[in-house]
């Protein structure tokens, strides 16, 4: 047991990506604040390392989808698979979760106000991503790629940590509102009385979050170490 206390949360995920959904169990953040380690986690949070451990474990033993071992995966492979997943998922689904958002806080903003602010939130989430992603699909990942295919190349920025840096704090800012709408949704709870809108919102918001912390992990904890190895 004290071997994976050790460990940190992005790595636990890093190895197995279904882990995931243990540590959304129990609130804990595997993406931008994945770099603590699990003993750190269950004293931060008060949980009990023997229930995270056997969660982990169940969740081994229970899981019947092949896992995605990312961390093995070339860069090259990588990055055209976080665009042709992620960022492909993204820009389908932002128009729709807004426009939900708009109805519902019109709708239940007087008597719900906090659909109002996850409206907000949410607007705040769709203005930061889509420069976000801009500049990684237009410039930060042809970049990676050509590091890649010439490994005696220089970065064209000077330092690959510059750039990266960025990007992860772009990921935190963004992770700093999903958390936001977390809480304020009270983790997607819809209202025993909510319409189908607002039920429909709720559950396209869970989806969303829960896609963008799987993003976030893959470049924060793999893709960009990855890369960073190269330099």
């Amino acid at each position: 047991m004290n071997t994976i206390l050790n460990k940190t949360i992005a790595e636990v995920v890093s190895d197995d990506i279904s882990t995931a959904s243990v540590f959304k169990k129990y609130n804990l953040d595997f993406c931008c604040g994945g770099g603590i380690s699990l003993a750190s986690a269950c004293k931060k949070h008060d949980i009990n390392p023997s229930d995270l451990i056997n969660d982990l474990e169940s969740n081994h033993q229970k899981s019947d989808v092949p896992n995605l071992n990312f961390k093995d995966w070339d860069i090259t492979f990588l990055v055209d698979y976080i665009v042709n997943v992620h960022h492909k998922y993204v820009a389908e689904n932002l128009d729709i979760i807004d426009e939900f958002a708009q109805k519902v806080a019109k709708v239940h903003g007087d008597h719900s106000p906090e659909v109002i602010k996850i409206a907000e939130l949410y607007q705040k989430i769709a203005a930061e991503l889509v420069p976000h992603m801009q500049k990684e699909e237009r410039i930060l990942f042809p970049a990676i790629k050509a590091l890649v295919a010439n490994k005696n190349s220089e970065f064209p920025f000077g330092s690959v940590e510059g750039p990266i840096h960025m990007m992860e704090h772009e990921h935190e800012v963004v992770g700093v509102y999903a958390k936001e709408i977390i809480a304020l949704s009270n983790h997607f709870e819809a209202p025993e009385w909510a319409c189908n809108t607002y039920k429909a919102l709720y559950f396209k918001l869970d989806e969303f979050i829960n896609d963008l912390f799987q993003h976030i992990h893959l470049e924060n904890n793999i893709l960009f170490n990855k890369v960073k190895a190269l330099s």
